[in-house]
């Protein structure tokens, strides 16, 4: 399966999604970046990185002003956690395309657009949520 939801941080309930804290996506990625780190910053300024989770799940992750692409994330806690907490410290929102969906903790919810906000799923932020919420399926027994 391939997807590949997004990152984004809304405030105070505006429609548009507000520029990310590069100084906490480069904090949370840089330590899992399995990448060349000379290939990080691409030329029109966006940041890239292939994390791997120490249970050895993966993703690409593509950062621009505004949004955050996790290319085809592999199943496992491990990548999952390190979506769920790059989400948390940013106070964001986790966009699903395949659903439609909007997965948040409550403090990103109560920046959310009204609209926005009655239709967004509340989850906790951990690992085993966000990869429940995203492909349907818990690592927990």
């Amino acid at each position: 399966m391939s997807y590949s939801p997004t990152i984004y941080k809304f405030v105070e309930g505006s429609d548009e999604p507000v520029p990310l804290d590069m100084h906490v996506v480069q904090a949370v990625l840089s330590p899992y970046d399995v990448g060349d780190p000379d290939l990080t910053v691409m030329d029109d300024g966006r940041l890239q990185y292939w994390v791997r989770a120490a249970d050895g799940s993966e993703a690409e992750i593509f950062v621009d002003r505004t949004g955050i692409l996790v290319e085809r994330p592999h199943s496992g806690p491990g990548v999952f956690a390190i979506v769920a907490e790059l989400t948390a410290r940013l106070a964001a929102v986790i966009f699903d395309p395949s659903q439609g969906t909007f997965f948040c903790g409550s403090e990103a919810h109560a920046h959310l657009p009204t609209d926005m906000r009655q239709e967004a799923v509340l989850i906790d932020m951990t690992g085993e949520a966000i990869e429940a919420a995203l492909i349907g399926r818990s690592t927990q027994n």
